[in-house]
């Protein structure tokens, strides 16, 4: 493994054994308790969907159809416990992996290859959704949505005890933005404004090929004390636990208690970005080590043993896997291919001399080898 000391798997809220066996927890499993057979096979189809939309994306980045992509296998649990507890006025600031969290949602995962396409340049608008634009800059969101809480507290969105008014504002993370200024500032500014907001880190454990052990000697859910910011620790592939402690979180931020800093550990179980080899910096063992604990097959364990997975279900999930898969493939095909010139685009809002001189000498630049000249050769 690549974690040793404090950083291991230890000490964490867990609900959900690796091998689908109920923990009980005095604090964290009332707040389950609501959750229903329907409700679990909810989150076992959310998590399957997703991950088969992750590996069309996967599939259609090493076909050339995408630039790039950010996979989220292995983190499942992470994204959809946590957001199946948002309520529909809660906002989100995801990074650039958090797939499940938009399926939650409700925004068209289609939609988010715009960006790993070309299309849109992050510029399309998730309004309808209260999901916030995918943030390429590392940690740089985590102050956007700080900000977002604090002008939330200051309309009087928070501490009403209206729960279809209350709101929290949550910002998804990886552990490698816990080593930039923007996420510890984000932390002094929702403490000392008590700001409704969660910090909701996924610690997969590697910042690209930087292991975790090598940016802190504690657990980063340590850190939140040291600004006056509760924290805990979850297991990252027990979605159960996932969605309890992230439900505690947010209605402290809705109720007016101030930020809180999660820590879900988990794994990455793919690559940083399809342009990363993993191979180069861990080991095959423990890559196998965190396959035996994959947060789908944990859930389904689950749902086996509870007698609450038949067999109708299950091939109703597989068919509409396959359609999914199908629906994706159709509709980055169905995307074309951007102008290259697009990208000076939405820039600003309006006209400005700069983009416009540089979008001309970009186009002169590109036309120069189309026609065969000087410039073809360079």
């Amino acid at each position: 493994m690549s974690q040793t000391g404090p950083l291991t798997d230890s000490g964490l809220v867990q609900l959900l054994t690796p091998a689908g066996v109920r923990v009980e927890h005095p604090d964290y499993s009332p707040r389950i308790a609501h959750l229903d057979a329907d409700a679990l096979r909810g989150m076992y189809r959310d998590m399957v969907l997703v991950r088969r939309f992750d590996n069309e994306a996967t599939a259609l980045q090493r076909q050339g159809e995408l630039g790039l992509w950010a996979q989220s296998l292995g983190q499942e649990a992470a994204q959809i416990g946590s957001g199946r507890a948002l309520a529909p006025q809660d906002y989100v600031f995801p990074s650039y992996r958090e797939h499940g969290v938009a399926h939650t949602r409700g925004v068209d995962l289609a939609d988010l290859l715009r960006l790993f396409r070309g299309i849109d340049h992050g510029g399309w608008n998730p309004a309808d959704h209260n999901f916030h634009l995918y943030t390429l800059v590392i940690a740089s969101h985590t102050l956007h949505a700080t900000g977002y809480a604090m002008g939330v507290q200051r309309d009087g969105l928070v501490g009403t005890g209206d729960p279809e008014r209350d709101m929290a504002v949550v910002a998804y993370f990886g552990d490698g933005a816990t080593s930039q200024g923007d996420l510890n500032e984000a932390l002094v500014f929702s403490a000392v404004n008590n700001a409704g907001l969660v910090l909701f880190c996924q610690n997969n454990q590697w910042a690209i090929s930087e292991s975790t052990t090598h940016q802190s000697r504690a657990p980063l859910a340590d850190r939140g004390p040291g600004f006056g910011v509760p924290s805990v620790r979850v297991d990252g592939n027990d979605v159960l636990a996932c969605y309890a402690v992230t439900a505690e979180a947010l209605e402290r931020a809705r109720s007016g208690g101030g930020p809180t800093l999660i820590e879900a550990f988990t794994y990455r179980m793919g690559a940083h970005t399809t342009s990363d080899d993993p191979s180069r910096y861990r080991s095959s063992a423990e890559e196998e080590y965190w396959r035996q604990r994959d947060p789908i097959d944990r859930l389904r364990a689950l749902l086996v043993a509870e007698g609450e997975l038949p067999a109708e279900f299950e091939a109703g999930l597989d068919a509409d896997s396959d359609a999914l898969g199908e629906r994706i493939r159709a509709a980055v095909h169905a995307m074309g291919r951007p102008s290259t010139s697009s990208m000076f685009v939405h820039v600003y809002a309006g006209p400005n001399a700069i983009v416009d001189a540089e979008r001309a000498w970009f186009q002169e630049y590109e036309a120069s080898f189309l026609g065969g000249g000087e410039g073809a050769h360079r």
